[in-house]
């Protein structure tokens, strides 16, 4: 037996397993730029929609104040058809959104200053999650709409509605319907609203010395409230009430 040991055969290279590494870090640099560039893709076709039904269609808000309970809790969430009264008539019973006519919600609000705050509440509010606005806007139930005589109160603590009597059943518990007496003939083109909690709700009851008299403005409504979106435990649509209404008369002309 020969003790020489017989040429050891030259290393391949390992060009396959260099082109296959080379290979998978393209795939997966590409996998990731076209994954990025599709999220990017769907968050802004997403923020567009939004947008759009945010600007036209509806729009979400929360509840600030008591002055709708029991119909409307606190921190409530809900959503607003804004095509009212742009396409269909407001009608007595709605409870609508609207902005602040003047002077209702006394001085002016202090909004944020801080350019990073005001961004991330647009972003929020435009996909729907938050309502940063909601503190400067009103929600109240239609009583009156232009033309009616609207009157505080006849012999049973009724009001009444070109002369004829309504039972509200929305009322809060243990509240009538007002402490305050009114006789008022609603504009053209205008409201009188009346919060559910008579007994904590500043509408249009006490601004009769500002310029609006007390009356809403239709230009003012921002829709009328269908739904309560949030919590899960309070989800219920917002009914108007038409049998509280439907012996209404129609306005003296």
């Amino acid at each position: 037996m020969s003790d020489e040991q017989e040429p050891t055969a030259p290393l391949r290279p390992r060009k396959k397993s260099s082109q296959r590494r080379r290979k998978y870090r393209r795939f997966r640099k590409n996998f990731f730029v076209a994954f990025f560039i599709d999220l990017v893709v769907v968050l802004g076709a997403a923020l567009v929609l939004s947008l759009l039904i945010k600007t036209f269609l509806i729009r979400s808000f929360f509840i600030p104040s008591g002055s709708m309970l029991e119909t409307l809790q606190i921190d409530d969430r809900i959503i607003v058809n804004q095509l009212t009264p742009a396409l269909y008539p407001i009608e007595r019973g709605d409870v609508v959104v609207f902005k602040d006519p003047g002077g209702w919600l006394g001085p002016d609000i202090e909004e944020p200053t801080d350019p990073v705050v005001v961004a991330v509440d647009w972003f929020l509010s435009a996909f729907g999650i938050t309502a940063p606005d909601s503190k400067q806007h009103l929600v109240k139930r239609v009583i009156g709409v232009a033309g009616d005589k609207v009157i505080c109160c006849d012999a049973n603590g009724l009001i009444t509605i070109n002369g004829a009597p309504i039972t509200e059943p929305y009322l809060a518990s243990g509240q009538t319907p007002s402490t305050v007496e009114f006789d008022v003939t609603v504009p053209k083109n205008s409201l009188w609203v009346l919060g559910d909690n008579r007994g904590n709700s500043e509408d249009s009851r006490f601004h009769g010395d500002l310029p609006s008299k007390g009356f809403v403005s239709n230009d003012w409504v921002v829709g009328r409230a269908f739904i309560i979106s949030w919590p899960v435990s309070n989800w219920e649509w917002l009914d108007n009430y038409p049998d509280v209404y439907k012996n209404v008369p129609d306005p003296s002309n």
